[in-house]
């Protein structure tokens, strides 16, 4: 093969992971944010990769040092501190026109001393991790929001009846079940309506409706589940244009304990962490924008 039709293909590069504690210390009773935070620039790198030319590349150290000089003119939320960096890093270098910056947020709460909050101590706060995503690329920007980690059951109101069988089907049908996921949604909001959100409250009534939308209806399958807990999303949130599921099911067996001389009325389960099932799905408007390239890079959403 003619080497002179290798080409160079899309590429981008920057810093992953900086970990960044933000203690705002305005009053005596201080605020903690904790980030982890990776910056990735696309734009005009050919002589780089080609003729060994670092002319255009920002180096990696330098996108974490604005990570936290960002971070000195405060936080707020996730989403806004990114579309920060993005905007910065765009129009610092007049030949980075895009790139790729997300976010994992660890959430904390005041440690209760003496019956009160304290000021100034806290207590990593284990429920989900919250995280963000900013894509630029040209003049368009996308933003997508998010969490993972958020583990859910309910102990009944489930089942999974109807399903196909096979020579290799061993799975009995059941009207009573205990379903149980570890929810990963992301949610792509609608470029135009942005402008002025309040990234925080939006994301404290997403969760919520996420889990109030778990616990509603009787689920015939964790799909139907699924598909629900979006559809309530979307329904209260119009600015919102698409949200993105990963959940796998968290199977829990009924333990046989006849051998013991014992019944089991659906009270003692097995536990299983492997395999497990994995249910992917998008809920989203007919009319929804354009995505362009903000789903690149985020593994584990169809």
């Amino acid at each position: 093969m003619n080497q002179n039709n290798i080409i160079l293909g899309a590429n981008q590069f920057g810093k992953a992971e900086v970990r960044l504690v933000k203690i705002t210390r305005d009053t005596a009773r201080h605020a903690i944010e904790d980030l982890n935070v990776t910056s990735q620039l696309r734009g005009d790198f050919l002589d780089a990769h080609l003729l060994g030319d670092n002319a255009h590349v920002v180096p990696t150290d330098t996108q974490k040092n604005t990570v936290y000089a960002l971070a000195r003119e405060g936080v707020g939320s996730p989403e806004e501190f990114l579309l920060r960096l993005g905007e910065h890093f765009t129009t610092e270098f007049s030949w980075v026109d895009g790139g790729r910056w997300a976010a994992e947020q660890y959430g904390w709460d005041r440690i209760q001393a003496h019956g009160q909050p304290h000021d100034h101590a806290f207590v990593r706060n284990g429920q989900e991790v919250r995280t963000a995503v900013v894509v630029k690329d040209g003049p368009a920007t996308q933003l997508i929001a998010g969490l993972h980690s958020l583990t859910v059951l309910k102990s009944t109101g489930s089942g999974f009846e109807g399903f196909p069988v096979d020579k290799y089907t061993t799975l009995a049908p059941t009207d009573d079940r205990i379903m149980s996921t570890d929810v990963a949604a992301r949610w792509r909001y609608n470029p135009a309506a942005v402008e002025g959100l309040d990234f925080n409250k939006a994301y404290d009534d997403v969760k919520a409706l996420l889990l109030e939308g778990f616990t509603e209806n009787y689920s015939t399958a964790l799909q139907q589940t699924m598909f629900n807990m979006g559809r309530k999303v979307l329904e209260a949130h119009p600015e919102i244009d698409e949200i993105k599921f990963s959940m796998p099911n968290k199977h829990h067996f009924v333990v046989d304990l006849a051998p013991f001389g014992l019944d089991n009325p659906n009270e003692v389960f097995f536990a299983a962490d492997r395999p497990y099932g994995l249910i992917e799905a998008a809920v989203l408007r007919e009319n929804a924008s354009d995505a362009g390239r903000a789903w690149e890079g985020i593994a584990g959403f169809c």
